[in-house]
C-alpha cells in the first residue's frame, strides 16, 4: 500500500527539475501558511508551474513526510546507494521546512 503511494508521489515529483525543487523549497520558507496568495507567490518563484501544481506538490511532500514519520516508508540510505550525501541533507532540510509550515 505505501509503495504505490510512493510510486505516485515519486512520479509526480519527477516532472519537477532539481532547480524547480530548490526554488520551491526556498519559496516555502519565504511564503508561510499565512501569506495571502501563497501558492501563486510560490508558483511565480518556481516558474513554469501553476499555483495548483505547486499546492499539489506540497501536499504530496507532506503526505510522504507523514508516511516516513509513521515508519510506513523508510528514509532512503543515500550512502548505501553510492551517491553523495547532498540528497540526504536536502531531504532533511526540506522535512524541517515543511514541519515549520
Amino acid at each position: 500500500m505505501a509503495s504505490s503511494s510512493m510510486t505516485s508521489s515519486r512520479g509526480s515529483a519527477s516532472s519537477w527539475t532539481s532547480k524547480q525543487n530548490k526554488q520551491f523549497e526556498e519559496a516555502l520558507a519565504m511564503f508561510d501558511k499565512d501569506t495571502p496568495d501563497r501558492w501563486h507567490n510560490i508558483a511565480r518563484a518556481v516558474g513554469g508551474k501553476s499555483a495548483e501544481e505547486v499546492r499539489r506538490h506540497y501536499e504530496v511532500l507532506v503526505k510522504d513526510i507523514m508516511q516516513i514519520e509513521t515508519d510506513q516508508v523508510p528514509i532512503p540510505n543515500y550512502r548505501a546507494m553510492g551517491s553523495n550525501t547532498r540528497g540526504y541533507a536536502n531531504e532533511q532540510r526540506l522535512l524541517k521546512n515543511l514541519k515549520l509550515q
